[in-house]
């Protein structure tokens, strides 16, 4: 799915259209799909690992056009490293999308409205240890 950039991800404020593809049900892949073609990112589905309730601000609804009736996805970019448990998910910053309409972007939630959502968390703290 092609998505538009509606508010610059931080620290890749060129990115102005990016595309998302579902790896599995908890991972997906963000790429650029304009000119920086080189970025990508990889994605978690936060609700998979933790209870995560955010009012997505306003300001967004209005950018994204989102009303009651739509299909919003909201997922958290993730640094991968060696071992996968040392990975790191950032929480405060999550990415909304409005599938309906094509329409994306970064929100930067307040941490003192939040502060059970961390910058840089460890994967390892979400995971199973079955």
């Amino acid at each position: 799915m092609k998505f538009v950039v509606k508010e610059p991800i931080l620290g890749f404020e060129d990115i102005k259209e990016v595309e998302l593809s579902k790896i599995d049900d908890v991972f997906m892949t963000l790429k650029a799909s304009k000119p920086p073609k080189d970025i990508s990112f990889t994605m978690v589905n936060p609700f998979i690992l933790r209870e995560y309730n955010i009012d997505i601000p306003q300001k967004y609804k209005e950018l994204l056009e989102i009303d009651e009736n739509s299909n919003i996805l909201i997922l958290n970019s993730m640094i991968l490293n060696s071992p996968i448990e040392e990975s790191e998910i950032n929480f405060i910053a999550p990415f909304i999308f409005n599938v309906d309409k094509s329409l994306m972007a970064q929100v930067i939630l307040d941490s003192e409205k939040y502060p059970d959502f961390g910058l840089t968390e460890k994967i390892s703290k979400y995971l199973s240890k079955d």
